[in-house]
């Protein structure tokens, strides 16, 4: 867990791989923070300044709206694109006036769907290209031969450069990994989420040479404000390890996750600088494998068996 000080630095995902910033900046929320084009742009800035050079988007964000604010960005000022990588994903159609063809809401991996749902996202974006595609999703529907073969044709067309899977279950990640490469699983791990810890998720990605893409790394904020038993215990720990550090309670849950040997990659999700500051500032943080296991334990309620 080296970095220069209070910057991020691009890391591979895999072998033959695309590097990414060890932080990734989430947009997400993007369409609640407020910002007009001005302050969206001085945002991604302050991303790059702090080495947060990839950019979390999905389809379906913002109700289908974020991946265009921020292609609005990239359009007022087209050179910032080779500065920086997009990872998007597809794979879940929500209802609603963006999308009225949506009947329920439901997981698609068709090829259709998902050839549609990439012009779509390189529309609103103003790329000619994404850096990393995923299956937000699994489909149950899934035919992986056929999507596997979606993913090549994209590839050649220069459309997508990479493909991964979110929210996948390890059987579900090997049956398309089997058929073509993939890069990452982007997963929920948290102090206050310890499921990828025992499910097989994390032992997959070590197994395969996967670096994970982390989610609600902050527990979706339960970690600050959350007043349920393990919440508190969880938040007394890792306050009673960040203050001799002098750090934040924030940097220290983040730490947490980089401590995990498979180098998971956590993405933000504020539009707030100085929580930029923290997660990178976790890159610096030394944690021992005992501080590590009494926030697990806190989490847990219990000592290991």
């Amino acid at each position: 867990m080296s970095a220069p000080a209070g910057r991020a630095t691009p890391v591979p995902l895999t072998a033959g791989g695309p590097a990414l910033s060890a932080i990734v900046a989430g947009a997400w929320r993007m369409g609640d923070w407020g910002l007009d084009l001005a302050g969206r742009r001085r945002w991604v800035d302050q991303c790059l300044d702090l080495g947060l050079t990839s950019f979390d988007h999905a389809d379906i964000y913002g109700g289908y709206t974020v991946e265009a604010l921020f292609g609005e960005v990239l359009a007022a000022d087209p050179a910032l694109r080779h500065r920086l990588q997009i990872v998007t994903k597809c794979g879940i159609k929500l209802t609603g006036e963006a999308r009225p063809g949506h009947a329920i809401k439901s997981y698609d991996t068709s090829r259709a769907h998902v050839i549609a749902s990439v012009e779509n996202s390189l529309r609103a974006l103003r790329t000619d290209h994404v850096d990393l595609l995923l299956i937000h999703r699994p489909d149950a529907l899934t035919d992986p031969d056929e999507l596997a073969d979606t993913f090549r044709g994209l590839r050649a067309a220069g459309k997508v450069q990479h493909f991964g899977v979110s929210n996948h279950a390890p059987s579900q990640l090997a049956m398309l990994h089997r058929r073509v490469p993939l890069v990452t699983n982007q997963i929920e791990l948290s102090p206050l989420q310890l499921g990828a810890l025992t499910d097989g998720t994390l032992d997959q990605c070590l197994d395969l040479g996967l670096r994970p893409m982390i989610w609600s790394p902050l527990a979706g904020g339960r970690l600050f404000g959350a007043t349920d038993e393990a919440a508190r215990r969880v938040r007394d720990v890792l306050q009673a390890l960040a203050a001799p550090r002098g750090v934040s309670l924030a940097t220290m849950a983040y730490a947490w996750i980089l401590r995990h040997p498979s180098r998971p990659l956590p993405i933000t999700g504020s539009g707030r600088v100085e929580a930029l500051r923290e997660a990178v500032a976790a890159l610096a943080v030394e944690l021992g494998a005992e501080d590590w296991y009494r926030v697990w334990q806190a989490a847990a309620g219990h000592e290991v068996a």
